[in-house]
């Protein structure tokens, strides 16, 4: 039996593991879209690195775009087997899947009609090969064993990482012997402000763990809430400036909007206009409202006082293109919260364009990007950046609230971890996360007691013993 890396592996975006059993039968673990990898980014996404019509079943962790992202192309060319995943990962793939084919198509028209095509930007997918990838869902719940083939098995655990998130338990018989692997998806923080915490899981045999933040404490941090007060009241109170929020629309813009909510119950809130400017985000909140199961004690004693922990007075949705270009051209100032979390994408890059320049303004990063996204250069602090192919001097304020990572840091990973027997352990695979991250928390599982890590490269080919 062989598993393949063909996603991030010494990176953090396009996860998609594959593992072959001896007599061809094949398990895709995630289908991820590459995002902000530069250049590179539509070469990576347009080659799989395997024949998507021999993949026998898939099964996802969860519904961030960089792990599922490319379920429709991997549909559209030639995958017809069941996709296994939790009931809310299924009905956030839904408006997320929709959401990108649609920002696809949008980015493709409007660099072909200001001249900046270079070959028309082809889309990946279209509405329809989502709609074909979304009839080949079948809902697991969290916890229970299901067989999807007589050598198969499959069980989820909650990850704590979004609604819906699992870390993939399979027992496989292969060759007469019978092999534990898990895949930790995208663990969660155990102090997380709206989800509970990870779930402990079966011994396995071999674990492919996620290590985003293998090197990064995030506690002792500000809290969010005080950081967030500071931030809108230097920016918009005082300079009468906007503050521009990338935000991913699954898991960071509802915790930004619980945070800013918990301000409002103090009478904290600055009294100025909050925009969440992505139908996307509109969608993921009410799917979220829809899974009131996944809220920690916190969120479940808030809302004894506050049926809704997601709005507050003076929050207003943005759904159509007219609004947003509308909000775009508003010199008043106010804060918005727009996709995508890297800036690399969606209507976030219009409202970063037209602030960029002046320095009474505030971009606030609030998650991971990768370095060579448009996020990762403003956090990076180049004085210049690109933004649909024109070039901007960056004269407003970059800042970032690191405390509010969806993924845990390696104290979170270790916890993780520490339900497992090490020797019981015959190898560690370190995904999702960058090379020099990665092998700084090899060394910290190797000193709990798992002798054999490994760090794939892309596309590497390894045989289970």
């Amino acid at each position: 039996m062989k598993i393949t890396f063909h996603g991030a592996a010494r990176a953090v975006t396009g996860s998609k593991h594959l593992i072959t059993l001896t007599n061809g039968t094949q398990v895709l673990l995630d289908c991820g879209l590459f995002q902000g990898m530069g250049e590179v980014t539509d070469k990576l996404n347009g080659y799989f690195g395997f024949n998507p019509e021999k993949i026998d079943y898939m099964v996802l962790s969860h519904a961030h775009i960089d792990h599922v992202g490319l379920l429709p192309r991997l549909a559209k060319e030639g995958f017809d087997g069941n996709i296994y995943a939790t009931a809310a990962t299924m009905d956030l793939a839904r408006i997320l899947l929709m959401d990108s084919s649609k920002i696809q198509a949008q980015d493709a028209e409007y660099l072909s009609a200001s001249g900046k095509s270079d070959d028309g930007d082809d889309a990946l997918y279209n509405e329809d090969d989502v709609i074909k990838a979304l009839g080949q869902f079948k809902v697991v719940d969290y916890n229970e064993e299901v067989e999807i083939d007589p050598r198969i098995r499959i069980m989820l655990t909650d990850a704590g990482h979004v609604i819906g998130s699992a870390a993939v338990h399979l027992t496989i018989i292969d060759d007469g012997k019978e092999y534990k692997i898990t895949f930790s998806g995208d663990v969660g923080r155990y102090s997380d402000l709206l989800l509970k915490s990870p779930q402990t899981f079966p011994q396995a045999d071999y674990i492919i763990m996620e290590s985003t933040y293998g090197d990064s404490l995030h506690k002792d941090l500000e809290p969010v809430e005080n950081r967030l007060l500071e931030i809108i009241n230097n920016t918009c109170v005082i300079r009468g400036g906007k503050v521009v929020i990338p935000a991913f629309s699954v898991g960071r813009t509802q915790e930004l909007l619980y945070a800013l909510n918990s301000l409002e119950l103090k009478h904290k809130l600055p009294d100025v206009a909050y925009y969440v400017d992505s139908p996307l985000s509109l969608q993921a909140t009410t799917v979220i409202k829809n899974h009131p199961e996944v809220y920690n004690n916190g969120v479940k004693e808030v809302m004894k006082v506050d049926e809704d922990p997601f709005h507050f007075k003076g929050l207003k949705f943005i759904e159509s293109v007219e609004e947003s270009r509308a909000l775009v051209d508003d010199p008043r100032p106010c804060v918005i919260i727009s996709a995508s979390g890297m800036a690399d994408s969606g209507r976030v890059r219009h409202h970063i364009r037209n602030i960029i320049t002046n320095q009474k303004n505030t971009i606030l990063m609030v998650g991971y990007c990768e370095p060579k996204s448009l996020g990762g250069r403003l956090i990076a602090g180049q004085p210049v950046v690109e933004i649909f192919r024109e070039e901007f001097t960056v004269a407003a304020e970059v800042l970032a609230v690191k405390s509010m990572s969806a993924h845990g840091d390696y104290e979170d990973l270790l916890h993780f971890l520490s339900c497992q027997d090490p020797a019981q352990v015959k190898k560690v695979f370190l995904v999702h996360g960058e090379y020099e991250v990665q092998q700084a928390f090899a060394k910290r599982i190797q000193e709990k007691g798992f002798a054999s890590v490994e760090i794939p490269e892309y596309h590497q080919e390894f045989e289970l013993e």
